[in-house]
């Protein structure tokens, strides 16, 4: 005990409970895991996403195409637009059954099978879907500079969708409210006006080769990027089928 106990036993003692009371300890449990999971839903958003892009790339050189995203373009979106949404992520508030799952096994890696598996799957739908958009443009005679400026956008879209698919490793994403975690919903919207804002103001459209488009092109990419929910859904459950024990 931090208070009542001596000096002596404080020293001695690997865990220490300042305010005496022992539901600290269970609090400080759900606020660990809640910490850890959304260390890894983060990551998870993060990686899936930059492993698209490289996919996206090399599909572009091995069908000798130019390069689908200038380098600005690729900052822009690590940096700007899904950096923005990794930070209101780390925010996501705990999931309720924190305390009802079973603890990780100790030496369990933070990219296990289930992230490796969840990756590769947004891999193939953002990077296939982004690169098929980028494909049908430039085989159709579109100049390369307004090809990369509807991937752009469609990637900012992915993006916006898929951190939805992230607030959850087992769950939908239609079983959380959008307003539940007000900095994620905030954030995923000025990240995405702030694209917005880079098609529209000047030296942000001659910083990233962007510029307005028409509505349906919007269209477009919206329809190509939201095809990442159903893919995620759909893994989601055939991850629990695959990991919930039978009844017998």
């Amino acid at each position: 005990m931090g208070k009542a106990g001596t000096d002596v036993a404080r020293e001695a003692s690997e865990l220490v409970i300042s305010d005496d009371n022992f539901n600290s300890i269970v609090g400080g449990i759900e606020e660990g895991r809640i910490a850890y999971d959304n260390i890894r839903k983060v990551i998870y958003l993060l990686v899936s996403m930059g492993a698209a892009e490289l996919l996206m790339v090399l599909l572009a050189v091995m069908t000798g195409l130019p390069v689908p995203l200038l380098p600005v373009q690729l900052l822009w979106l690590n940096l700007v637009t899904n950096g923005i949404q990794g930070v209101a992520l780390a925010f996501e508030p705990g999931e309720g059954d924190s305390l009802q799952r079973k603890p990780r096994p100790r030496g369990e890696a933070i990219f296990n099978q289930l992230m490796i598996e969840r990756t590769l799957v947004a891999m193939l739908v953002v990077g296939g879907g982004g690169f098929l958009v980028y494909d049908v443009a430039i085989n159709s005679g579109w100049a390369v500079e307004d090809a990369r400026n509807l991937l752009l956008l469609a990637m900012v879209l992915f993006e916006n969708f898929h951190v939805g698919n992230c607030r959850s490793e087992t769950r939908s994403a239609f079983a959380f409210s959008p307003l539940r975690s007000p900095v994620l919903f905030f954030g995923t919207l000025g990240a995405f006006l702030v694209h917005v804002a880079g098609m529209y103001v000047p030296f942000l459209q001659e910083m990233l080769s962007t510029r307005p488009m028409e509505p349906w092109l919007w269209g477009v990419a919206i329809g190509v990027s939201v095809l990442i929910v159903p893919a995620i859904e759909l893994h989601k459950l055939c991850w629990t089928k695959r990991t919930t024990p039978s009844a017998t």
